[in-house]
C-alpha cells in the first residue's frame, strides 16, 4: 500500500524575479479576497465596497492628493525598513525613530524664526535624519557588541521615545492657552510648500522620491549596496571576502533610522506644524508590511507604499458610502502580511511528494 506525504525541503534553485512577484501579487490578491468574506458579512457587495474604496483613493483630484500624502511617510518608512532588512538588522522600531526625528525638528523649527526657508528647511530634515539615526544607532551597537537582538530593542525602544515625547508635549511644551498637548507651532519659514493647489499635497513626496531615487542607486549601482545585500545573504561570506560587517551593520541601522526620522520631519513640516502624539498613525509598522509586500526593492517598496496608501485613505471612503468600519483597512493590511509572509517561505522552501510503501 502505497502513502502519499509531503514534506518541505529547501530550494536549491532561487525563484526568478517574476516568480517572486507573481508570489506577492497572489499574496495581495488572496488579502483581498479573505477581507471579501468579512465584507460580506456585514450583507454589503464586496464589488461595490472595492469599488468605493479605490474611488475614495483615486476618483477626484483631492482624493488622490490625500492618498499621495498618506503615501510620503509610508514610502519613507519603507525604504527604511527595507534597507535595514537587506543588511539582515530587524528593525522594528521605525515608529520611535519617525518621532524622535519630528521632536529633533522640532527643537530647530520653534527656535529659528524668521530664518529662510533655504536654511531652516534643510537643517529641520537634517536633524530629523539625526534623531532617527540616534534611535537606530542603540540597537545596533548592542547588537553588534553584546549580541541583543534587535527586534526586542527597536521595539522597545518604540514605547520609550513615545513616552518622552509625550512628556514633553503635555509638560514644557503644553500650549498655555488651549492647554493642547502640542508643541508651539514651527516657524512659517519651516513649513513645506503646498506642490498641488487647493490640496494638502507638499514636497514632501519630492523627498520621499528623492530618498527612493538614493536607495534605488544603493541596491543596483553601489559596491556599498553589494556589500549590505552579501551580509544580508551570509554573514559569514561577507566576513571571509573582508568585508567589514560590524561597521556596515551600524552604518545600516543609521541610515535606515535617519531615514524613518526623515519621515517624521515631514508630517511636522508639511501637515502638522506642531509635535503631537498622534502625528504618526502607525507608519512605522506599516513600513515593515511595505518593505515585505516590495520584496526590499525600491521600486517594490514604492509600489507597495502606494498600494497600503490606496487602502488606507480609501477605506476611510468606503466607510463613509456604505458603513463597513474603517478599521477593515488594518485587517487588510494585517492579512496581506500574513499571505506576504507564506510567500517569502515559499521562496525559500517547497513542498516535495513523498510516497511511502506499508
Amino acid at each position: 500500500m502505497r502513502i502519499l506525504r509531503y514534506k518541505i525541503v529547501k530550494r536549491i534553485e532561487t525563484p526568478s524575479t517574476l516568480e517572486r512577484i507573481a508570489l506577492m501579487v497572489g499574496a495581495v490578491i488572496a488579502s483581498i479576497l479573505i477581507s471579501s468574506v468579512l465584507i460580506i458579512q456585514v450583507n454589503i457587495n464586496p464589488f461595490i465596497a472595492y469599488y468605493e474604496l479605490f474611488k475614495g483613493a483615486w476618483g477626484s483630484k483631492l482624493a488622490l492628493s490625500e492618498t499621495l500624502v498618506r503615501f510620503i511617510p509610508l514610502s519613507f518608512t519603507g525604504i527604511a525598513v527595507a534597507l535595514a532588512f537587506l543588511g539582515r538588522f530587524w528593525n522594528i522600531g521605525a515608529e520611535g525613530q519617525l518621532y524622535l526625528g519630528a521632536l529633533f525638528a522640532t527643537v530647530f523649527g520653534i527656535s529659528f524664526y524668521g530664518v529662510s526657508p533655504f536654511v531652516l528647511i534643510p537643517i529641520m530634515i537634517l536633524a530629523g535624519f539625526l534623531g532617527g539615526s540616534l534611535a537606530a544607532l542603540i540597537p545596533a551597537v548592542l547588537r553588534s557588541k553584546y549580541q541583543v537582538d534587535e527586534v526586542v530593542t527597536t521595539l522597545l525602544l518604540n514605547w520609550i521615545i513615545l513616552f518622552i515625547v509625550e512628556a514633553i508635549i503635555y509638560g514644557p511644551w503644553r500650549n498655555p492657552v488651549s492647554a493642547w498637548p502640542e508643541s508651539p507651532a514651527i516657524s512659517v519659514t519651516g513649513e513645506l510648500p503646498r506642490i498641488w493647489k487647493g490640496t494638502r499635497l507638499h514636497a514632501g513626496l519630492i523627498i520621499a522620491l528623492l530618498v527612493a531615487l538614493i536607495y534605488f542607486i544603493i541596491y543596483t549601482r553601489s559596491y556599498w549596496g553589494f556589500e549590505v545585500k552579501l551580509m544580508g545573504i551570509n554573514p559569514k561570506a561577507a566576513y571571509v571576502q573582508g568585508m567589514d560587517v560590524v561597521r556596515n551593520l551600524i552604518l545600516v541601522a543609521l541610515i535606515s533610522g535617519g531615514i524613518a526620522g526623515i519621515a517624521g520631519a515631514v508630517e511636522l513640516m508639511g501637515i502638522h506644524f506642531h509635535l503631537r502624539e498622534n502625528l504618526s498613525l502607525g507608519y512605522g509598522y506599516t513600513g515593515i508590511v511595505v518593505a515585505m509586500l516590495g520584496l526590499l526593492h525600491p521600486i517594490g517598496v514604492v509600489l507597495a507604499a502606494f498600494f497600503m496608501a490606496t487602502i488606507e485613505t480609501g477605506s476611510q471612503a468606503m466607510y463613509r458610502a456604505t458603513g463597513i468600519p474603517y478599521p477593515l483597512a488594518y485587517v487588510i493590511e494585517g492579512v496581506t502580511l500574513v499571505f506576504v509572509l507564506i510567500a517569502v517561505f515559499f521562496m525559500e522552501y517547497r513542498l516535495e511528494k513523498v510516497e511511502e510503501e506499508r
